[in-house]
C-alpha cells in the first residue's frame, strides 16, 4: 500500500528538521514525514569541520533533535532513503529501491553534494569531502596513521579543517585556485589576515594553485602534483570546493532552475505544491541587489523553513531575513552580516593586530556587510546597519570609540 503524508519533506538538515519543527508549534496536525539520505536523525552539519573533527563534540551534542522528540510529536523519519524521482501530477515521489512515496505538499530541502575535483585520481579512498557524518568519521578513523594532509579549497570548510588538522599536529597544505583564501565570501582584507593566520600556525599555504592529480602508490595517497609539475606529499586529502545542489529530481519534473532551483518569497517552486529551501533554493534576495542567489547557510535553511512551514498553514508571509554567517579557526571566531560582493569601500574599524578587528562593507556609501573577528559587539549592532543600508560617515565607522549603534539612527 501507497504510504502517502500531507506533508513530506525531503532532507534531514536543518531546514527539513525545522519545516516539521514549526508546523508541530503551530499546530499542524496533519500526518508528516522526513526523507533523509544518511541512515542519521537530523544533526548539525557546521560542526563536522570543528568541533566534531577536533573531537570536542559527539555526535549525540550535534543532533538537532533526539528521537525522543520527533516520535513525540509523530514525525516520522525515513532515513537511508534518497529519492531519485518526483511525480508533480501523482503527487508522489520515487525513491532508489522503487518505493514510492505519496504527498499532499512537498518540502524539498535536499541541500546538494560535496564538489568533486576532477582530476586523475580524484576518487581515491583518502580523498574526502566534510559534508556528512560519514565523511567526518571516515577523515577521523584515519588520522592516526596520516602526518601528512592536503586541503584543497580555500574557503570557509578548507580553513576550517586545516585549523583543526594542525591543531591536532598534521602537517596541512591548503591549496586554493584563487589568488586568495574566502574569494567568494569576503574582501581581500579579511582573506590576507586568515592567510596571514594559518602560515603562522604552519600552514603550508598555495595560492594560485591549480591541483592536476592525486598520485597513488599501492593504493593509498602518496601526494598531490600540481600543474607545474610540483607533487607535494600527503597521505589524505579533504576537498572543500563548493556543493552541487541535489534538485535534478525536481528540475526533471519540470521545475525552473538554473544553479538551484527557482524559489518565490514563499519559498514556493513552479511546480503545484512543491517548496524548496535551503542551500539549493535559489531566491532573489535584497541584500544582493534583488539578485537570485542561493545562500548555504543555517540561518538560510532555518529562516526558509518557518516561511515555507507558516505558508504551508496559510498565512501570508515572505522570506526577508538579513543574511549571516560564522566560521572558527583557531582562536578566532568570524561572524558575517549581510553579503559583502560588489561592495565599493572597505573600512577597517580596530587593529587587526589585535585580533579582534571589524571589516565593514560599503556600496555607494552604504552600509551591505560586516566581517567582525572576535568582535561579537561589532556583529550585533552593526546588523541594524546593514538591514537599514544607511549611509555613515566613513570617518565614524572606523572610530572604535564611537558604538555601531550609535551610529544606526
Amino acid at each position: 500500500m501507497l504510504q502517502r503524508f500531507d506533508v513530506l519533506i525531503v532532507g534531514a538538515g536543518h531546514g527539513g528538521a525545522q519545516t516539521a519543527i514549526t508546523l508541530r508549534q503551530k499546530g499542524f496536525a496533519g500526518s508528516i514525514a522526513i526523507v533523509g539520505e544518511e541512515p542519521e536523525l537530523p544533526y548539525e552539519r557546521p560542526p563536522l569541520s570543528k568541533e566534531y573533527l577536533a573531537g570536542d563534540k559527539s555526535f549525540e551534542r550535534i543532533q538537532i533533535r533526539p528521537a525522543a522528540f520527533w516520535a513525540e510529536r509523530d514525525v516520522r523519519m525515513l532515513t537511508g532513503k534518497r529519492v531519485i524521482a518526483v511525480d508533480p501530477l501523482a503527487h508522489t515521489v520515487a525513491v532508489e529501491g522503487g518505493e514510492t512515496i505519496g504527498y499532499g505538499t512537498l518540502v524539498w530541502a535536499a541541500g546538494g553534494h560535496a564538489r568533486r575535483l576532477p582530476c586523475p585520481g580524484g576518487d581515491g579512498g583518502d580523498i574526502h569531502a566534510m559534508r556528512t557524518r560519514f565523511d567526518a568519521d571516515a577523515v577521523m578513523a584515519k588520522l592516526d596513521r596520516v602526518e601528512r594532509v592536503a586541503v584543497v579549497g580555500g574557503g570557509y570548510i578548507g580553513l576550517e579543517a586545516a585549523a583543526v588538522l594542525t591543531k591536532l599536529g598534521k602537517q596541512v597544505t591548503l591549496f586554493e585556485a584563487l589568488p586568495r583564501v574566502l574569494a567568494r565570501v569576503a574582501g581581500e582584507r579579511l582573506s590576507r589576515f586568515f592567510e596571514a593566520e594559518h602560515v603562522a600556525h604552519g600552514v603550508d599555504l598555495r595560492l594560485d594553485a591549480q591541483v592536476q592529480a592525486f598520485e597513488h602508490v599501492d593504493g593509498r595517497l602518496a601526494g598531490v602534483r600540481m600543474a607545474d609539475g610540483e607533487v607535494v606529499a600527503a597521505q589524505m586529502a579533504i576537498v572543500g570546493i563548493g556543493i552541487i545542489p541535489a534538485v535534478e529530481p525536481l528540475i526533471a519534473a519540470g521545475a525552473a532552475g538554473a544553479n538551484g532551483v527557482d524559489v518565490d518569497a514563499q519559498c514556493r517552486t513552479s511546480l503545484p505544491d512543491i517548496f524548496a529551501i535551503g542551500d539549493c533554493a535559489a531566491h532573489h534576495n535584497r541584500f544582493a541587489d534583488g539578485a537570485r542567489v542561493r545562500l548555504e547557510s543555517v540561518q538560510n535553511a532555518s529562516d526558509q523553513a518557518a516561511i515555507a512551514a507558516r505558508t504551508i498553514l496559510g498565512e501570508t508571509v515572505s522570506y526577508d531575513a538579513t543574511p549571516w554567517f560564522w566560521s572558527n579557526q583557531y582562536d578566532l571566531r568570524l561572524q558575517t552580516v549581510g553579503l559583502s560582493s560588489g561592495h565599493d569601500k572597505a573600512i577597517e574599524r580596530g587593529d587587526p593586530a589585535s585580533r579582534s578587528f571589524s571589516i565593514v562593507y560599503l556600496k555607494a556609501g552604504r552600509v551591505i556587510a560586516l566581517d567582525c573577528v572576535n568582535s561579537v559587539k561589532d556583529f550585533v549592532q552593526g546588523r541594524k546597519l546593514v538591514e537599514t543600508g544607511l549611509q555613515v560617515d566613513p570617518d565614524r565607522l572606523a572610530d572604535v570609540s564611537t558604538p555601531l549603534k550609535a551610529l544606526a539612527v
